[in-house]
């Protein structure tokens, strides 16, 4: 049997634009994605501090060292420039293994450059 857990997560991610016009996703700069352990189309769960709102969508990859967190298409509706996301992502993992389970975290700080990180 499976158990979904955390596997990736960033927090406190400040949404630097937004696009109405793109078909769909969220852009993260790539070094972020790498730290926080995601991949390109990557499904993702989002949370907007400043209005609550949660919504799913997946990763496409952003600008190297950019700092990029862009919301667009639907997602563009949920948040605007300056919001802080907390974006996640899951893994089926074997109940035998759960109890050991660790996921990456990574916090950012001013201009989205990491803050702390943890299971790295």
């Amino acid at each position: 049997m499976l158990v979904y857990l955390l596997k990736s997560k960033i927090h406190r991610a400040r949404v630097t634009g937004a696009s109405l016009d793109y078909e769909g996703s969220l852009t993260i700069a790539e070094d972020l994605m790498e730290q926080a352990g995601l991949l390109p189309y990557e499904r993702i769960l989002c949370s907007n501090l400043a209005n609550g709102a949660r919504f799913e969508t997946y990763v496409i990859k952003g600008r190297r060292g950019s700092g990029a967190i862009e919301l667009n298409g639907a997602a563009a509706h949920r948040g605007k420039t300056g919001d802080k996301l907390t974006i996640m992502s899951f893994s089926g993992v074997a109940v035998s293994k759960a109890g050991k389970w660790k996921p990456r975290i990574i916090v950012l700080g001013d201009k989205n450059r990491v803050k702390s990180a943890t299971g790295i």
